[in-house]
């Protein structure tokens, strides 16, 4: 895992942490480039949007991630409305960046901007060599086929989503006890 350019791409602040924290903090630690695209402010969910701005902004902090790229103009839970736009804008990422490795939400997800989030970096994402997809708590079926030890990191990766307190004050799956638990079932 060394030498790459990495691009996590997620639909609001706090699913990439959710979804592959870990895998970035382990890309960090490797000296790997490593760039987060968070598509929307989150402006829909617990919190108003300054503050999980600033959420956002703390856990790239943690987890030492060398670039944050914000999505501009797409509505929280109205991605859906612009995939024309959301293409590009990955491709566009992927390009500054010169990701290698790039990671997104799993296709099967309860979530209607995780989904199309999934499906336009896929698309996006058409040549770039390794893809990566990640769960989170509306995953649906995630039946992963790749997994990457994260047993060193996942403290960095609790701590980093513990950074986004509107979301971790709103749900028990954003909390260090369903990371720690979703990272054991997977071994």
């Amino acid at each position: 895992m060394t030498g790459r350019s990495v691009l996590a791409v997620g639909a609001h602040p706090d699913d990439i942490e959710l979804g592959c924290g870990g895998a970035l903090a382990k890309h960090v630690a490797a000296g790997d480039q490593v760039a987060m695209l968070v598509v929307t402010r989150g402006e829909v969910g617990p919190g108003d949007t300054a503050q999980r701005v600033h959420e956002q902004h703390r856990a790239v902090q943690v987890l030492g991630v060398d670039t944050l790229i914000w999505g501009e103009g797409f509505a929280d839970c109205r991605v859906s409305l612009q995939e024309f736009e959301l293409v590009h804008l990955i491709e566009d990422a992927i390009e500054k960046v010169s990701a290698t490795v790039v990671y997104t939400h799993a296709a099967n997800d309860s979530h209607q901007d995780h989904r199309v989030v999934s499906r336009c970096t896929m698309g996006a994402a058409r040549w770039v060599s390794t893809i990566m997809a990640y769960g989170g708590p509306s995953a649906v079926g995630f039946n992963p086929t790749v997994f990457i030890d994260i047993s060193d990191a996942l403290d960095k990766k609790v701590q980093a989503l513990m950074c986004h307190v509107s979301q971790a004050e709103a749900s028990e799956k954003v909390s260090a006890s369903w990371v720690r638990s979703t990272a054991e079932h997977y071994g």
